[in-house]
């Protein structure tokens, strides 16, 4: 498949899912994004007017987990370390419920990882 075909058609889900997916006060909403190497998650606040408020984030970049991802093999169980982390942020932030925003992605391979690892540690959505 082409690759501008499948950028679009990945925007188009996502468009449909952001329709009915709001993140509020009480249950941010938790977005994945997911580049070639990287995967990122942040927690957003939709407020009625203005932009987005990111309330936290993670990222495989993220100096925390740095040290663990040298000794990881594999972009899946990396995707599980980010998950980890965004939700002992988002813990420690007070923020128990989420509502999860896959961003279009198919719920499978690092989206289902970093998803399952946030469930584990607390998070719940």
């Amino acid at each position: 498949m082409d690759r501008k075909l499948k950028v679009y058609k990945r925007k188009k889900r996502h468009q449909r899912v952001r329709k009915s997916v709001r993140g509020v006060t009480e249950r941010p909403r938790l977005v994945v994004y997911k580049s070639t190497k990287h995967i990122y998650a942040q927690l957003v606040i939709d407020p009625p007017i203005g932009p987005c408020k990111v309330l936290c984030g993670a990222s495989t970049l993220s100096p925390e987990i740095r040290e663990d991802l040298k000794s990881t093999k594999g972009k899946v169980e990396k995707a599980k370390l980010v998950g980890k982390l965004i939700a002992v942020r988002a813990t420690g932030k007070g923020f128990k419920k989420v509502v999860f925003d896959r961003s279009g992605y198919k719920y499978h391979g690092r989206v289902k990882a970093l998803a399952e690892a946030a469930r584990e540690a607390g998070l719940e959505f």
